[in-house]
Parts: C-alpha cells; sequence; structure tokens
C-alpha cells in the first residue's frame, strides 16, 4: 500500500496511481492534515520536506520513503533508520539545463539590453557568443550533464569536476582533477552540485579570487554552497562580470538585500527547474520504481544517507 503526502494535489495523484499501476483504491492513502499515520502503508510518497509533518505520518510498517523534488538537502534523515530513501533525481535535469543554457545566451548577447523603443537607441554594441567559450560545470549529476549534452552542440569547451573518480558521463566532457583549475580557464561557471554538509560554501572568497576576470557565475543547486558576501566583493572587483541566481541563501531573501539591487546580478525565484514536463516526469519515476519494488528489484534514485544526496 501507497501513503501519499503530497498536499492539495494528494487525491489527483492517488488517481494517477491508480489508473498507471492498476491499484485498487483501497491500496492508495491519501494522508490529509487530521490523519496522524500512514497506517498500514509501506510505501510513502513526500510532496513536501517538513520533520515535524514526517515524524507524524511515518510508520515501523513503512520501508520506503519517496520525495518528488530532486534535492533533499534538509530531509531529516535520522528519522529514517533502515528504510531506502529515493527522491526523483533527473526529473528537472532539462527544464534547469534548459534555464542555464538561456542564461548563457543573455549574458553573451547582452539581453534584455538589445530590446529598443526609439531611432535615439539605434547603435553597435559588440555581442558575444557561446562557440568557442568554456562552460566549467562544479557537479556533473543528472543536471550538469543536461546542461553539457546542450551545450556542446554549441561548440562549447565543457570542463566538469567531481569529488568522486567517476568516468565522465558524455564524450565531449573533460573531466578536471582539481576545482582551482576548473575555475581559472572558464567563461560560464555552473553550479550544480548537491546540498550537503561538505558542499557547504564550498565556492567562497578564495574561489572566486582563481575565477577568470569577467567570468559569468551561474547557481541552480543551493544558495548554500555560495558565500554570497564574497561573491558579492566579486563583482564589485569585476572578477565575476554577471552573477545568475536562481537559488539563494535564505530563500527568499530579505528585502533591500544587495543581491536585489546589484546591476551585474539576476536573480530569480528558483524557478529554473519549472516546466509543464518535469512534475510529469516526477510521477513517472516513482510509478517506475513501483513496479521495481513490487517485482523485487533494484530503485533508482536511492539517496546515500551518510553522503545526504
Amino acid at each position: 500500500m501507497i501513503a501519499i503526502d503530497a498536499g492539495p494535489g494528494g487525491a489527483m495523484v492517488s488517481a494517477r496511481l491508480q489508473r498507471s499501476l492498476g491499484l485498487a483504491a483501497e491500496e492508495t492513502v491519501v494522508i490529509a492534515d487530521e490523519v496522524t499515520d500512514a497506517g498500514q502503508c509501506d510505501v510513502l510518497l513526500l510532496g513536501e520536506i517538513d520533520r515535524e509533518r514526517l515524524a507524524r505520518v511515518i510508520t515501523p510498517q513503512i520501508r520506503w520513503v519517496h520525495v518528488l523534488s530532486t534535492g533533499v538537502d534538509g530531509f531529516p534523515f535520522d528519522l529514517m533508520d533502515d528504510r531506502i530513501l529515493t527522491c526523483s533525481r533527473g526529473a528537472s535535469a532539462v527544464a534547469i539545463s534548459e534555464f542555464v543554457l538561456a542564461a548563457m545566451l543573455t549574458f553573451e548577447k547582452r539581453l534584455p539590453e538589445q530590446w529598443i523603443k526609439s531611432s535615439d537607441e539605434w547603435r553597435d554594441t559588440p555581442l558575444g557568443q557561446l562557440s568557442g567559450r568554456t562552460l566549467g560545470i562544479v557537479g556533473i549529476g543528472e543536471i550538469g550533464t543536461a546542461t553539457a549534452k546542450r551545450a556542446l552542440p554549441f561548440d562549447m569547451k565543457v570542463l566538469a569536476y567531481r569529488r568522486t573518480s567517476v568516468p565522465a558521463p558524455l564524450p565531449g566532457i573533460t573531466l578536471v582533477p582539481a576545482l582551482d583549475d576548473l575555475l581559472a580557464t572558464s567563461d560560464h561557471v555552473v553550479i550544480a552540485a548537491p546540498a550537503t554538509p561538505a558542499t557547504q560554501r564550498l565556492i567562497g572568497e578564495h574561489e572566486f579570487a582563481c575565477m577568470k576576470q569577467g567570468v559569468h557565475f551561474v547557481n541552480i543547486s543551493r544558495g548554500t554552497l555560495v558565500d554570497q558576501d564574497a561573491l558579492l566583493r566579486a563583482l564589485d572587483r569585476n572578477q565575476v562580470a554577471m552573477a545568475t541566481l536562481d537559488v539563494t541563501d535564505p530563500e527568499p531573501l530579505p528585502d533591500g538585500h544587495r543581491l536585489y539591487s546589484h546591476p551585474r546580478v539576476r536573480v530569480s525565484p528558483h524557478v529554473s527547474w519549472s516546466s509543464q514536463v518535469t512534475a510529469r516526469l516526477s510521477i513517472e519515476l516513482f510509478e517506475a520504481n513501483v513496479r521495481r519494488y513490487g517485482a523485487g528489484g533494484p530503485l533508482n534514485g536511492v539517496v546515500d544517507l551518510a553522503e545526504g544526496y
């Protein structure tokens, strides 16, 4: 049985799972606010990460918990015991990678400054291009790989840094053993690593000082990976030409924060994942895992509870 704690959309998710998996109505339990636990269910589907709520709904019978999001930072791993935790890893990769490409093109083509309203604004402006530029990706999981896949046809040179010795996921990606080396040679730096205790403030004063002068800095991971004060100092000395931030620390930033007003910072409200396809893929990944679970097979998107991703 599957317990569904997905907020207002729980009933819709339940109906979809019944259709797609051939489940009887009594095999899916939608957890309402007044329900304190998941009854006799052995699978729990979560729409949001909420420690207090998870503590109320999880039962000893639950053997597997799935989170519809990709990131699991903030998840109360201590409540898991020996249970399996999975996430919708990869569901948002295409949407986010397209956002990154749009951000890089916006930087190179100096948009939206090129749109004009009168003849007085008609002028020649030197523009850049992605072809021949070097893209440095910090973290080469699903999102980093999807970004590289879309950058390579633009004739970009793609470098990637990862902490493990796993081979590059695509031909054309050059793995760089030292983060400093990647930062020193990249025209666009994209942060796509997971948020864990090990990656807290991964990019700080030293890393910004290592970056190529005039770099475009993009963060679509989590704000906690970046020392935002160090970023502002790098912007002020023109080490960083522009920062595109879809994530910040905290979220949302308080009114009056300097990142809002800095002329070379573009802040978006953590929407790079958003598309009509992302939500559907998240459910499809869970459905595929339910089939594997029923057959006793290995699950996809398993989270390493010790590593935190």
